[in-house]
Protein backbone atom coordinates (compact mmCIF):
# COMPACT_ATOMS: atom_id res chain seq x y z
CA UNK A 1 0.00 0.00 0.00
CA UNK A 2 1.26 3.18 -0.74
CA UNK A 3 2.08 6.14 1.52
CA UNK A 4 -0.89 8.24 -0.04
CA UNK A 5 -2.81 6.08 0.59
CA UNK A 6 -1.75 4.74 4.44
CA UNK A 7 -2.64 8.88 4.97
CA UNK A 8 -5.62 8.80 3.28
CA UNK A 9 -7.09 5.75 4.00
CA UNK A 10 -6.25 4.27 7.66
CA UNK A 11 -6.61 5.58 10.86
CA UNK A 12 -7.68 9.18 10.11
CA UNK A 13 -10.83 11.21 10.68
CA UNK A 14 -12.93 11.77 7.23
CA UNK A 15 -11.69 14.89 5.31
CA UNK A 16 -12.85 17.11 2.35
CA UNK A 17 -10.74 17.61 -0.48
CA UNK A 18 -10.05 21.05 -1.02
CA UNK A 19 -8.67 23.24 -3.60
CA UNK A 20 -4.81 22.72 -3.99
CA UNK A 21 -4.23 25.39 -7.14
CA UNK A 22 -3.09 27.67 -4.36
CA UNK A 23 -1.03 25.74 -2.33
CA UNK A 24 0.66 24.15 -5.83
CA UNK A 25 1.65 27.43 -6.70
CA UNK A 26 3.27 28.08 -3.16
CA UNK A 27 4.69 24.50 -3.53
CA UNK A 28 6.25 25.39 -6.94
CA UNK A 29 8.29 28.27 -5.08
CA UNK A 30 9.26 26.35 -2.36
CA UNK A 31 10.82 24.10 -4.86
CA UNK A 32 12.23 25.99 -7.32
CA UNK A 33 13.99 28.62 -4.53
CA UNK A 34 14.27 32.02 -3.94
CA UNK A 35 17.22 34.39 -5.32
CA UNK A 36 20.02 36.04 -3.23
CA UNK A 37 21.41 39.01 -3.16
CA UNK A 38 24.42 37.39 -4.61
CA UNK A 39 22.46 36.13 -7.73
CA UNK A 40 22.74 31.93 -6.38
CA UNK A 41 19.06 30.43 -6.14
CA UNK A 42 19.02 29.29 -2.95
CA UNK A 43 16.51 26.15 -2.34
CA UNK A 44 16.94 22.95 -0.31
CA UNK A 45 19.15 21.23 -2.98
CA UNK A 46 21.46 24.05 -3.53
CA UNK A 47 21.32 24.47 0.41
CA UNK A 48 22.75 20.81 0.93
CA UNK A 49 25.63 21.50 -1.42
CA UNK A 50 26.69 23.87 0.99
CA UNK A 51 29.29 22.10 3.10
CA UNK A 52 28.76 24.04 6.47
CA UNK A 53 24.53 24.01 5.74
CA UNK A 54 24.92 20.15 5.01
CA UNK A 55 27.23 19.50 8.56
CA UNK A 56 24.95 21.58 10.70
CA UNK A 57 21.74 19.85 9.82
CA UNK A 58 23.67 16.49 10.57
CA UNK A 59 24.98 18.05 13.87
CA UNK A 60 21.82 18.08 14.89
CA UNK A 61 20.13 15.28 13.30
CA UNK A 62 23.10 12.80 14.52
CA UNK A 63 22.93 14.53 18.16
CA UNK A 64 19.36 13.86 18.48
CA UNK A 65 19.07 10.74 16.91
CA UNK A 66 22.14 8.86 18.61
CA UNK A 67 20.63 8.94 22.45
CA UNK A 68 18.36 6.43 23.20
CA UNK A 69 14.18 8.15 23.17
CA UNK A 70 12.01 6.00 25.39
CA UNK A 71 8.38 6.48 26.65
CA UNK A 72 9.14 6.71 31.10
CA UNK A 73 6.83 6.40 33.35
CA UNK A 74 6.68 7.55 37.52
CA UNK A 75 4.88 6.12 39.85
CA UNK A 76 5.07 6.26 43.88
CA UNK A 77 7.78 4.95 45.42
CA UNK A 78 7.29 1.89 48.33
CA UNK A 79 10.44 2.91 49.55
CA UNK A 80 11.24 6.46 49.26
CA UNK A 81 9.14 9.95 48.93
CA UNK A 82 10.63 10.40 45.81
CA UNK A 83 8.86 9.01 42.81
CA UNK A 84 10.17 5.93 41.03
CA UNK A 85 11.29 6.06 37.55
CA UNK A 86 11.04 3.44 35.16
CA UNK A 87 11.11 2.32 31.00
CA UNK A 88 7.46 1.42 30.21
CA UNK A 89 7.86 -1.03 27.70
CA UNK A 90 4.28 -2.30 28.17
CA UNK A 91 3.15 1.16 26.46
CA UNK A 92 2.34 0.66 22.55
CA UNK A 93 4.74 3.67 21.61
CA UNK A 94 7.64 2.60 23.16
CA UNK A 95 9.12 0.69 20.70
CA UNK A 96 7.88 2.96 17.86
CA UNK A 97 9.94 5.84 19.58
CA UNK A 98 12.62 3.45 21.19
CA UNK A 99 13.57 1.17 17.58
CA UNK A 100 10.65 0.96 14.84
CA UNK A 101 8.28 4.00 14.09
CA UNK A 102 6.92 2.68 10.80
CA UNK A 103 8.36 -0.17 8.33
CA UNK A 104 10.89 1.03 6.79
CA UNK A 105 13.08 3.16 9.19
CA UNK A 106 14.77 2.89 12.44
CA UNK A 107 14.52 5.45 15.59
CA UNK A 108 17.76 7.11 14.62
CA UNK A 109 16.91 7.37 10.78
CA UNK A 110 13.48 8.54 11.78
CA UNK A 111 14.56 11.23 14.06
CA UNK A 112 17.57 11.73 12.00
CA UNK A 113 15.40 13.23 9.71
CA UNK A 114 12.89 14.69 11.54
CA UNK A 115 15.49 17.05 13.02
CA UNK A 116 16.61 17.92 9.79
CA UNK A 117 13.14 19.11 8.40
CA UNK A 118 12.64 21.27 11.07
CA UNK A 119 16.06 22.73 11.52
CA UNK A 120 16.08 23.45 7.92
CA UNK A 121 12.58 24.42 7.16
CA UNK A 122 11.25 25.34 10.80
CA UNK A 123 9.03 22.27 11.11
CA UNK A 124 8.56 18.57 10.99
CA UNK A 125 5.02 17.16 10.12
CA UNK A 126 4.80 13.36 11.25
CA UNK A 127 1.87 11.81 10.40
CA UNK A 128 0.46 9.16 12.93
CA UNK A 129 -1.53 6.05 12.32
CA UNK A 130 -3.80 5.39 15.16
CA UNK A 131 -5.56 1.76 15.26
CA UNK A 132 -7.84 0.60 17.93
CA UNK A 133 -6.56 -1.79 20.74
CA UNK A 134 -8.85 -3.45 22.86
CA UNK A 135 -9.42 -1.03 26.21
CA UNK A 136 -6.73 1.56 25.18
CA UNK A 137 -8.81 2.76 22.53
CA UNK A 138 -7.13 4.24 19.63
CA UNK A 139 -3.36 4.29 20.09
CA UNK A 140 -0.26 5.15 17.16
CA UNK A 141 0.74 2.37 15.18
CA UNK A 142 2.77 4.11 12.69
CA UNK A 143 4.95 7.32 12.48
CA UNK A 144 5.15 8.67 9.12
CA UNK A 145 7.07 12.14 8.04
CA UNK A 146 5.98 14.02 5.53
CA UNK A 147 7.55 16.38 3.76
CA UNK A 148 7.72 19.45 4.99
CA UNK A 149 7.32 21.35 1.57
CA UNK A 150 4.39 19.54 0.84
CA UNK A 151 2.37 20.59 4.13
CA UNK A 152 0.05 23.75 4.52
CA UNK A 153 -1.05 24.65 8.19
CA UNK A 154 -4.30 26.45 8.29
CA UNK A 155 -5.49 27.83 11.49
CA UNK A 156 -8.90 28.36 11.89
CA UNK A 157 -11.29 30.61 13.55
CA UNK A 158 -11.58 28.31 16.53
CA UNK A 159 -7.97 28.33 16.88
CA UNK A 160 -7.34 24.76 16.04
CA UNK A 161 -5.28 23.47 12.96
CA UNK A 162 -5.99 21.97 9.73
CA UNK A 163 -3.27 21.13 7.74
CA UNK A 164 -3.60 20.21 3.93
CA UNK A 165 -1.42 17.60 2.55
CA UNK A 166 -0.43 17.37 -1.27
CA UNK A 167 0.06 14.11 -2.74
CA UNK A 168 3.99 13.47 -3.70
CA UNK A 169 2.77 11.72 -7.35
CA UNK A 170 -1.49 12.26 -7.34
CA UNK A 171 -1.04 16.02 -6.86
CA UNK A 172 -3.85 15.64 -4.72
CA UNK A 173 -4.78 18.02 -1.65
CA UNK A 174 -6.11 16.32 1.39
CA UNK A 175 -7.39 17.99 4.73
CA UNK A 176 -6.22 15.93 7.96
CA UNK A 177 -7.56 17.28 11.58
CA UNK A 178 -4.84 18.82 14.12
CA UNK A 179 -4.76 15.34 16.16
CA UNK A 180 -3.85 13.50 12.31
CA UNK A 181 -0.85 15.24 12.46
CA UNK A 182 2.47 15.21 14.99
CA UNK A 183 4.40 18.73 14.71
CA UNK A 184 7.46 19.68 16.48
CA UNK A 185 8.23 22.82 15.44
CA UNK A 186 11.62 25.40 15.72
CA UNK A 187 11.30 28.88 16.94
CA UNK A 188 8.09 30.00 15.80
CA UNK A 189 6.74 33.94 15.84
CA UNK A 190 3.04 32.94 15.54
CA UNK A 191 3.23 29.51 17.59
CA UNK A 192 1.65 27.94 14.16
CA UNK A 193 4.66 27.45 11.70
CA UNK A 194 8.13 27.63 12.86
CA UNK A 195 10.72 29.93 11.48
CA UNK A 196 11.89 28.93 8.25
CA UNK A 197 15.83 28.97 8.31
CA UNK A 198 16.44 28.79 4.66
CA UNK A 199 14.57 31.84 3.63
CA UNK A 200 15.83 34.02 6.93
CA UNK A 201 19.03 32.82 6.16
CA UNK A 202 18.71 32.70 2.00
CA UNK A 203 21.43 35.81 1.65
CA UNK A 204 24.14 33.92 3.61
CA UNK A 205 24.12 30.25 2.14
CA UNK A 206 23.37 32.54 -1.44
CA UNK A 207 27.15 33.69 -1.12
CA UNK A 208 28.64 31.00 -0.01
CA UNK A 209 27.14 29.37 -3.14
CA UNK A 210 27.92 32.48 -4.87
CA UNK A 211 31.95 32.13 -3.46
CA UNK A 212 32.48 28.72 -4.11
CA UNK A 213 31.31 28.65 -7.43
CA UNK A 214 33.16 31.46 -8.66
CA UNK A 215 36.14 30.44 -6.89
CA UNK A 216 35.53 26.44 -9.04
CA UNK A 217 35.93 28.94 -11.92
CA UNK A 218 38.76 30.70 -11.45
CA UNK A 219 40.94 27.06 -10.72
CA UNK A 220 39.01 25.61 -13.80
CA UNK A 221 40.28 28.73 -15.93
CA UNK A 222 43.69 28.83 -14.49
CA UNK A 223 44.75 31.29 -12.19
CA UNK A 224 44.24 34.37 -14.13
CA UNK A 225 41.21 33.44 -16.36
CA UNK A 226 40.60 36.72 -18.24
CA UNK A 227 42.11 39.48 -20.08
CA UNK A 228 43.18 41.00 -22.99
CA UNK A 229 45.38 40.00 -25.68
CA UNK A 230 46.58 42.95 -27.57
CA UNK A 231 47.91 43.29 -31.03
CA UNK A 232 49.23 45.89 -33.08
CA UNK A 233 47.88 44.65 -36.48
CA UNK A 234 43.92 44.99 -37.41
CA UNK A 235 42.61 41.10 -37.67
CA UNK A 236 39.62 39.74 -39.80
CA UNK A 237 37.34 37.26 -38.51
CA UNK A 238 39.46 34.22 -39.85
CA UNK A 239 41.91 35.19 -37.83
CA UNK A 240 40.66 36.50 -34.65
CA UNK A 241 39.31 32.39 -34.56
CA UNK A 242 42.48 31.44 -35.41
CA UNK A 243 43.86 33.24 -32.30
CA UNK A 244 41.32 32.95 -29.80
CA UNK A 245 41.24 29.01 -30.57
CA UNK A 246 44.72 29.19 -30.09
CA UNK A 247 44.73 30.87 -26.69
CA UNK A 248 41.85 28.99 -25.39
CA UNK A 249 43.31 25.65 -26.45
CA UNK A 250 47.29 26.42 -25.20
CA UNK A 251 46.75 28.43 -21.81
CA UNK A 252 42.86 28.01 -20.53
CA UNK A 253 42.39 25.62 -17.84
CA UNK A 254 43.77 24.51 -14.68
CA UNK A 255 46.09 22.39 -16.48
CA UNK A 256 47.97 24.92 -18.30
CA UNK A 257 48.11 27.05 -15.16
CA UNK A 258 51.88 28.61 -15.06
CA UNK A 259 52.62 27.99 -18.27
CA UNK A 260 54.60 30.63 -20.09
CA UNK A 261 52.95 32.81 -22.75
CA UNK A 262 54.80 33.47 -25.89
CA UNK A 263 54.11 36.36 -28.01
CA UNK A 264 55.54 38.02 -31.14
CA UNK A 265 54.55 40.57 -33.68
CA UNK A 266 54.23 43.07 -30.68
CA UNK A 267 51.37 41.34 -28.80
CA UNK A 268 50.83 41.64 -24.75
CA UNK A 269 48.48 40.47 -22.63
CA UNK A 270 47.33 41.96 -19.78
CA UNK A 271 45.16 40.79 -17.35
CA UNK A 272 41.97 41.59 -16.19
CA UNK A 273 40.60 39.92 -13.59
CA UNK A 274 41.48 39.45 -9.67
CA UNK A 275 42.96 35.86 -8.45
CA UNK A 276 41.79 34.19 -5.46
CA UNK A 277 43.84 36.00 -3.02
CA UNK A 278 43.05 39.46 -4.26
CA UNK A 279 39.42 38.83 -4.16
CA UNK A 280 40.13 37.39 -0.23
CA UNK A 281 37.92 34.37 -1.52
CA UNK A 282 39.52 32.20 1.51
CA UNK A 283 38.43 34.93 4.05
CA UNK A 284 34.96 35.26 2.38
CA UNK A 285 34.52 31.65 2.26
CA UNK A 286 35.81 31.08 6.35
CA UNK A 287 33.67 34.21 7.04
CA UNK A 288 30.66 32.35 5.79
CA UNK A 289 31.31 29.38 8.12
CA UNK A 290 30.51 31.44 11.22
CA UNK A 291 27.88 32.36 9.87
CA UNK A 292 25.59 30.16 8.81
CA UNK A 293 26.55 28.36 11.53
CA UNK A 294 25.14 31.09 13.98
CA UNK A 295 21.91 30.82 11.76
CA UNK A 296 21.50 27.02 13.10
CA UNK A 297 22.87 27.86 16.51
CA UNK A 298 25.28 25.29 16.01
CA UNK A 299 29.14 25.95 17.14
CA UNK A 300 31.87 26.50 14.08
CA UNK A 301 33.97 23.66 16.15
CA UNK A 302 31.26 21.50 15.58
CA UNK A 303 31.88 21.44 11.81
CA UNK A 304 35.32 21.07 11.90
CA UNK A 305 36.12 25.15 11.62
CA UNK A 306 38.11 26.09 14.38
CA UNK A 307 40.58 28.98 15.67
CA UNK A 308 44.19 28.60 16.23
CA UNK A 309 43.84 30.13 19.87
CA UNK A 310 41.51 26.64 20.69
CA UNK A 311 43.45 24.72 23.10
CA UNK A 312 41.95 20.97 24.22
CA UNK A 313 40.98 22.53 27.65
CA UNK A 314 38.81 24.99 25.49
CA UNK A 315 37.72 22.72 22.72
CA UNK A 316 36.29 20.47 26.15
CA UNK A 317 34.44 23.41 27.29
CA UNK A 318 32.65 23.79 23.70
CA UNK A 319 31.85 20.39 23.65
CA UNK A 320 29.93 20.55 26.42
CA UNK A 321 28.63 24.41 25.79
CA UNK A 322 27.26 22.67 22.50
CA UNK A 323 25.08 19.91 24.51
CA UNK A 324 23.80 22.51 26.73
CA UNK A 325 23.21 25.26 24.36
CA UNK A 326 22.46 23.73 21.33
CA UNK A 327 21.08 19.98 21.50
CA UNK A 328 19.37 20.66 25.37
CA UNK A 329 16.39 22.99 23.92
CA UNK A 330 15.89 20.26 21.04
CA UNK A 331 15.70 17.47 23.37
CA UNK A 332 12.83 19.24 25.40
CA UNK A 333 11.51 20.63 22.49
CA UNK A 334 10.67 17.38 20.71
CA UNK A 335 9.67 15.88 24.58
CA UNK A 336 7.24 18.15 24.74
CA UNK A 337 5.96 17.70 21.31
CA UNK A 338 5.70 14.27 21.98
CA UNK A 339 3.78 14.13 25.16
CA UNK A 340 1.21 16.53 24.45
CA UNK A 341 0.67 14.52 20.74
CA UNK A 342 1.57 11.27 20.58
CA UNK A 343 0.75 10.64 24.18
CA UNK A 344 -3.05 10.90 25.53
CA UNK A 345 -4.20 13.27 28.63
CA UNK A 346 -4.50 9.65 30.68
CA UNK A 347 -1.87 8.30 29.78
CA UNK A 348 0.31 12.13 31.07
CA UNK A 349 -2.53 11.41 34.34
CA UNK A 350 -0.92 8.44 34.98
CA UNK A 351 3.00 9.07 34.40
CA UNK A 352 3.59 8.59 31.47
CA UNK A 353 6.19 10.73 29.31
CA UNK A 354 9.10 10.75 26.96
CA UNK A 355 12.70 10.90 27.32
CA UNK A 356 15.72 11.66 25.43
CA UNK A 357 18.53 9.98 27.82
CA UNK A 358 21.23 12.44 27.35
CA UNK A 359 23.90 10.43 29.17
CA UNK A 360 23.65 8.54 25.91
CA UNK A 361 26.04 10.79 24.63
CA UNK A 362 28.66 9.25 26.90
CA UNK A 363 28.98 6.49 25.21
CA UNK A 364 31.74 7.40 22.82
CA UNK A 365 33.94 8.57 25.71
CA UNK A 366 34.95 5.35 27.81
CA UNK A 367 36.99 7.38 30.25
CA UNK A 368 34.17 9.92 30.49
CA UNK A 369 31.75 7.09 31.12
CA UNK A 370 33.85 5.77 33.32
CA UNK A 371 34.24 8.77 35.83
CA UNK A 372 30.65 9.34 35.81
CA UNK A 373 29.44 5.96 36.49
CA UNK A 374 32.51 5.94 39.28
CA UNK A 375 31.34 8.82 41.06
CA UNK A 376 27.52 8.27 41.06
CA UNK A 377 28.19 4.43 42.16
CA UNK A 378 31.03 5.93 44.93
CA UNK A 379 28.35 8.49 46.67
CA UNK A 380 26.00 5.95 46.75
CA UNK A 381 23.11 7.45 43.94
CA UNK A 382 23.61 4.71 41.75
CA UNK A 383 23.94 1.01 42.93
CA UNK A 384 26.95 -0.84 41.07
CA UNK A 385 24.59 -3.57 39.35
CA UNK A 386 22.75 -0.60 37.84
CA UNK A 387 26.29 0.54 36.52
CA UNK A 388 26.91 -2.52 34.61
CA UNK A 389 23.52 -2.24 32.97
CA UNK A 390 24.26 0.97 31.98
CA UNK A 391 27.57 -1.03 30.17
CA UNK A 392 25.57 -3.95 28.83
CA UNK A 393 26.90 -6.05 31.17
CA UNK A 394 25.09 -8.28 33.62
CA UNK A 395 24.45 -7.96 37.09
CA UNK A 396 26.69 -9.79 39.80
CA UNK A 397 25.40 -11.11 43.12
CA UNK A 398 25.70 -9.16 46.70
CA UNK A 399 25.75 -5.23 43.89
CA UNK A 400 22.28 -4.71 44.66
CA UNK A 401 22.98 -2.54 47.42
CA UNK A 402 23.94 1.17 47.46
CA UNK A 403 27.38 2.06 48.26
CA UNK A 404 27.54 4.70 51.77
CA UNK A 405 30.63 7.58 51.80
CA UNK A 406 32.86 6.27 54.60
CA UNK A 407 32.85 9.70 56.51
CA UNK A 408 28.64 9.09 56.14
CA UNK A 409 28.50 6.01 57.26
CA UNK A 410 25.42 5.69 60.12
CA UNK A 411 23.55 2.07 61.07
CA UNK A 412 22.05 1.97 64.40
CA UNK A 413 21.90 -1.40 64.81
CA UNK A 414 25.56 -2.18 64.60
CA UNK A 415 25.86 -4.30 61.53
CA UNK A 416 28.17 -3.53 58.98
CA UNK A 417 26.80 -1.60 56.14
CA UNK A 418 28.35 -1.38 52.58
CA UNK A 419 31.05 1.51 52.03
CA UNK A 420 32.82 2.97 49.14
CA UNK A 421 35.59 1.72 50.63
CA UNK A 422 35.18 -1.43 50.61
Amino acid sequence: MSIWSRLTGRGTKAGVWSDGGAFQDMLGAILSGVTAKSGATVNRQTAFRVAVVFCCLRVLGEGVAQVPFKVMRSGRSTVSRHPERFDATDHPLYDLLHRAPNGWQTSFEFREQMVMHAALCGRAHVFKNMVNIGSRGPVVAELILLDPGRVKVVQNEDWSLTYKVTGAKSGEVKDFPQDAIWTVRGPSWDGVLGLDVLNIARDAIGLSISTEESHSKLHAKGVRPSGVYSVDNTLDAKQYKQLRDWVTAEFVGAENAGIPMILGGGAKWVSQVMNGVDSQHMETRLHQITEICRFFRVLPLMVGHSDKTQTFASAEQMFLAHVVHTLMPWYERIQQSADVNLLSKADRQAGYYTKLVEAGLLRGAMKDTAEYLARLTMGGIMERNEARGKLDLNPIEGLDEPLTPTNMTTDPTGAPAPTAGA
